[in-house]
């Protein structure tokens, strides 16, 4: 009876320990290098500007197609001649008697309210160029907002890997902590016998509170850093959030697709497009009239001396033959500007590869250290193990034990860091080229 009670009590301790492992698992948050990246480009103030340049594209857009509708203009006008038109005098000397009786004088003054309707009928590609000018701008725009979102990774990468950082050091910390603590139990136990000395216990004593206060430390700057990554990505981080160091299968090339270089690639658009536009002015314009009128005289009637609607329809033609050679120095200007472009482009391009180039020599560098980091993690074991028997043994003290310790701690400690700065290396290698993390 006894012992079946035993053994539903064991099922059932461990049944709550797999529940509890559950829930702690399920409750711990994982979060990837990645979702910052996302998160951030979310959260970030200079986000909104996308929209903010789609909008006003979409307004200017609109007006420039209406560049095609009909013009309506209301006039209103009234004009006082001082000398008209007066054949009175001349006729009345012609043999026909009475004809001057018939003719009336032309009024002095003009009375006048039209309302003139003008539609362009070609206008030389001046409105197709305008708003292909103005989707260049939004593209520049949108890319640059891209760009400035980009440099976001830096900031993100910093405080992400030296979170990374802190938790590696803070679970050594805390292996040595109680290492040390099972040490100073057999240290009192020997100490009651005897068998050491008082100084034994305070050298122990000391590391330990040395150790805390490095615990300490760690988590007052982890506590910092999380508030600042969880500012920049919009994500509610802490304590219990896992930072995932991002894997290291994926391939390094050198192959450039930073959104600057593509800002570049846009400004030369953008310059074709004015190119185009200023050409637009070298081109004929036909537009076609009419004016709704109603006046004293109506219309071109300078007989008829009293208020009538009238009416005018026409078409006409506007080219400018010669311009100055401006539109052949407007565009001499654009050639300027691109060879700038150019130039400036192949400039970066240059600082990237030699960007690339420092970066892929630090992984190197870093990829050989941790080989012979974990073979001096392996020597220090056993220097510590050695160590560790000769103290025991009183054949060296307590603060030579520790030093032994503390170097194998140390070189623990180096192997994290470069572990560490080795992913981090690798991140800015995929940043450096524009490319995505996996």
């Amino acid at each position: 009876m006894v012992k079946t009670y035993y053994i539903e009590m064991n099922k059932i301790l461990m049944l709550l320990f797999i529940l509890s492992v559950s829930v702690s698992a399920f409750s711990q948050r994982i979060l990837t290098l990645k979702e910052c990246y996302e998160k951030a480009y979310v959260t970030a103030p200079v986000a909104g500007e996308k929209q903010a340049y789609s909008d006003i594209w979409k307004l200017k857009d609109k007006n420039l197609v209406k560049g095609w509708l009909p013009t309506l203009d209301a006039n209103g006008s009234f004009v006082y001649n001082s000398s008209v038109v007066d054949m009175t005098d001349g006729l009345g000397s012609l043999p026909v008697p009475g004809i001057a009786d018939h003719i009336q004088a032309m009024p002095h003054e003009q009375y006048r309210v039209t309302l003139d309707i003008n539609q362009v009928i070609y206008d030389g590609g001046a409105i197709k160029g305008a708003r292909a000018l103005e989707k260049a701008d939004l593209n520049i725009n949108k890319q640059q907002t891209e760009a400035d979102l980009y440099k976001l990774r830096e900031q993100i990468n910093r405080y992400y890997f030296n979170l990374l950082l802190i938790d590696r050091q803070k679970r050594l910390l805390q292996n040595y902590l109680e290492l040390l603590n099972k040490r100073m139990q057999s240290v009192n136990s020997a100490l009651t016998s005897g068998v050491i000395l008082k100084s034994d216990i305070d050298v122990l004593s000391s590391e330990k509170i040395k150790l805390e206060q490095q615990l300490m430390e760690n988590d007052i700057r982890k506590i910092s850093l999380l508030k600042i990554l969880s500012d920049l990505t919009g994500i509610d981080i802490d304590d219990s959030t896992q930072l995932v160091i991002p894997p290291a299968e994926q391939k390094l090339s050198d192959e450039l697709a930073r959104p600057e270089l593509q800002l570049f690639d846009l400004r030369t658009e953008q310059l074709d497009a004015s190119r185009k536009l200023i050409q637009s002015k070298r081109m004929p314009r036909a537009f076609g009239f009419a004016t709704l009128g109603y006046g004293n005289p109506p219309g071109s009637n300078f007989f008829k001396d009293e208020f009538a609607p009238y009416y005018m329809v026409g078409a006409g033609l506007k080219w400018n033959i010669f311009d100055w050679n401006k539109v052949k120095n407007e565009k001499q200007v654009l050639s300027l500007q691109q060879s700038i472009i150019d130039s400036r482009k192949s400039d970066m391009t240059d600082n990237l590869k030699r960007l690339l180039d420092a970066k892929g020599a630090e992984i190197e560098s870093l990829e050989s250290m941790l080989k012979t980091d974990s073979a001096l993690i392996e020597i220090r074991k056993r220097i510590t193990l050695t160590a560790e028997s000769q103290y025991e043994n009183g054949v060296i003290t307590a603060t030579d034990y520790l030093n032994e310790l503390n170097d194998e701690r140390q070189a623990k400690i180096n192997y994290e860091i470069h572990t560490i700065n080795l992913a981090m290396a690798r991140v800015e290698y995929l940043n450096i080229s524009g490319k995505e993390i996996e």
